[in-house]
């Protein structure tokens, strides 16, 4: 008999706050329940935690179910542990959140589980903490947003200053200035000027821009 005997046994669990930025607007991925308690209610997507498994191989495994992709930006928000926080069970569950782009995911493995893309600020009632969860998960993308250029995981390849901005606007839930946008941005000297342009919205154009590899940390109030 060890110490660890004296002790009780829980259920660990990892949960995944998806997001995609499509249509100018920030979503989240939901998918209904398939099993009991609150079987069809909307859900993040998650599962336990092998014995072999840390939180983060779980939440790739979780990743790689559910949108079919493994390299992209994942991070660890926080652990949600009120012991009443699931009605059947004592479950432990940290939550992450990941970045992935519109055009990359694998939208049929999406549709079998009956996932839907959801407008962060038009979300439908989620069941147990997932709520917190998602709150949490966008404040800790908006503090990374605030320290660094963030984009590369969630705009195309290419895009324009006007994408960019749209991007912000979409995570911070507020409309940027677009002039002074556009002067912070470019003072930091790091995105690539490529040689070519949208002419979709108008005939002169705009530039497109790329990321370079490494990003410059900067500081980001609006």
């Amino acid at each position: 008999m060890t110490i660890y005997n004296n002790y009780p046994k829980f259920h660990i669990a990892v949960d995944c706050v998806i997001f995609t930025y499509d249509e100018d607007q920030l979503k989240v991925l939901l998918y209904p329940r398939n099993i009991e308690p609150h079987k069809g209610d909307w859900s993040l997507m998650g599962g336990f935690v092998d014995e072999a498994e840390s939180f983060e191989d779980a939440a790739r495994r979780v990743l790689m179910q559910t949108v079919g992709l493994s390299d992209i930006f994942l991070e660890q928000v926080q652990g949600f542990s009120k012991p009443d926080r699931e009605p059947d069970d004592r479950v432990i569950s940290m939550a992450f959140y990941a970045l992935i782009p519109s055009d990359r995911h694998n939208s049929q493995l999406i549709e079998t589980h009956n996932g839907r893309w959801w407008p962060i600020n038009n979300l439908p009632k989620v069941v147990f903490d997932h709520s917190d969860m998602i709150t949490c998960a966008l404040s800790r993308l908006q503090h990374k947003a605030s320290c660094e250029l963030i984009g590369q995981e969630l705009l195309p390849k290419r895009f324009t200053f006007t994408q960019l901005n749209n991007l912000y606007n979409a995570i911070f839930q507020r409309s940027f200035d677009q002039s002074n946008f556009r002067k912070k941005v470019a003072g930091l000297k790091t995105l690539i000027q490529t040689a070519d342009k949208d002419n979709s919205n108008s005939k002169r154009g705009a530039f497109l821009y790329m990321f370079p590899k490494k990003q410059i940390p900067w500081t980001f109030h609006g």
